[in-house]
């Protein structure tokens, strides 16, 4: 039985996690975690989640003695402090924060030196076979097209383009053999001239209770290919969340992504 715990337990990924996780064969919730002004600590995080009673009280307090895996979708300052203590104390990580900075990027490929991590911004398995799509779109079409990511959210996302949008795009450039920082335009106002080929354009929404959006548009003249991905449910996420966790149980050490764990080639 894997020992799993779970940051920001009292959000709504965090409840959805919860879950997932009381589903997962071989996993068992044995701590939930929130930040120390949370109004849910010490709640019964089976409840809070809609569930029975499981005995597991919200706390602010993460105890090296009393999990294997910590799955993290918080806020790229609780995760900073998370890596550091699952490096320090030899315990697996799967990490779906959104809005990682380079810096935390590098920090993450460091510490895969030490501890197993599975990083990825969406755990959506059709998310992460649209990304193998888009190589391969990417790849056959080339510089032949004009290339522009949407996506939309709901009204308290907090970063902009979305972890995955931003994935998607690099994913692209990749294929293009482009830079994303040198060829991302984030939307256009006003006299923005003629559009360049090289250019991957990225456009956000944010309203209501969007749960998760993507389209990437390849639009030639006469024709365009468009990849969709619609969430209508964020089980999906936190479902490929618990099958990264039982994946990164079998593995020592190394920063990995969902690509490794649903093992597309």
């Amino acid at each position: 039985m894997t020992r799993i715990a779970i940051a920001g337990a009292a959000g709504r990924m965090g409840r959805n996690l919860i879950i997932a996780c009381n589903e997962a064969e071989g996993m068992q919730l044995t701590q939930a975690l929130e930040r120390k002004d949370s109004p849910s600590l010490g709640s019964d995080s089976g409840i809070f989640a809609g569930l029975e009673p499981n005995q597991v009280a919200i706390s602010d307090q993460l105890d090296p003695t009393a999990f294997d895996t910590l799955i993290d979708f918080t806020h790229p300052s609780a995760t900073t402090r998370y890596v550091d203590f699952c490096v320090s104390h030899g315990k697996k990580m799967v990490i779906g924060t959104t809005g990682c900075d380079a810096a935390l990027e590098q920090k993450l490929a460091d510490s895969g030196e030490q501890i197993a991590i599975v990083y990825a911004p969406n755990m959506s398995v059709g998310v992460n076979l649209c990304l193998e799509l888009l190589h391969i779109a990417a790849s056959v079409l080339g510089d032949s097209v004009d290339i522009e990511v949407i996506e939309a959210h709901h009204r308290h996302k907090v970063d902009a383009p979305s972890g995955t949008a931003l994935k998607m795009g690099q994913v692209i450039a990749s294929a293009l053999g482009r830079d994303l920082d040198e060829c991302a335009v984030y939307g256009r106002q006003g006299q923005t001239g003629a559009r360049k080929r090289t250019s991957i354009g990225f456009e956000t929404i944010r309203a209501g209770d969007i749960i998760g959006e993507h389209t990437v548009m390849f639009a030639d003249e006469g024709e365009r290919i468009e990849i969709t991905h619609k969430a209508s449910d964020r089980m999906t996420f936190a479902r490929g969340a618990l099958r990264a966790c039982a994946w990164v149980t079998q593995q020592e050490k190394g920063l990995f992504a969902m690509r490794d764990v649903l093992q597309i080639k």
